[in-house]
């Protein structure tokens, strides 16, 4: 399922840590495999992306989104 989020980037630190995006609505989304130029805590951005149901994690702390576009909202 594609989707668009616009939201705030954060590192949540369970196990090795992992790249998330806390959405504007209120719904936390784990990136799976974010590019490097939106790793970076409190990086407000607008992503596209897909719904990854196949993918587990050790996170668990929301549906996986994996990146396809991204743009930096100022």
């Amino acid at each position: 399922m594609s989707i668009t989020v616009k939201g705030t980037i954060d590192r949540k630190g369970f196990g090795t840590g992992t790249w998330a995006i806390d959405a504007e609505e209120g719904q936390t989304y784990e990136l799976h495999k974010p590019p490097k130029d939106i790793q970076k805590a409190g990086l407000k951005v607008k992503v596209e992306g897909d719904i990854r149901e196949d993918v587990m994690t050790i996170a668990m702390i929301g549906p996986v989104l994996e990146v396809k576009k991204f743009e930096l909202i100022k």
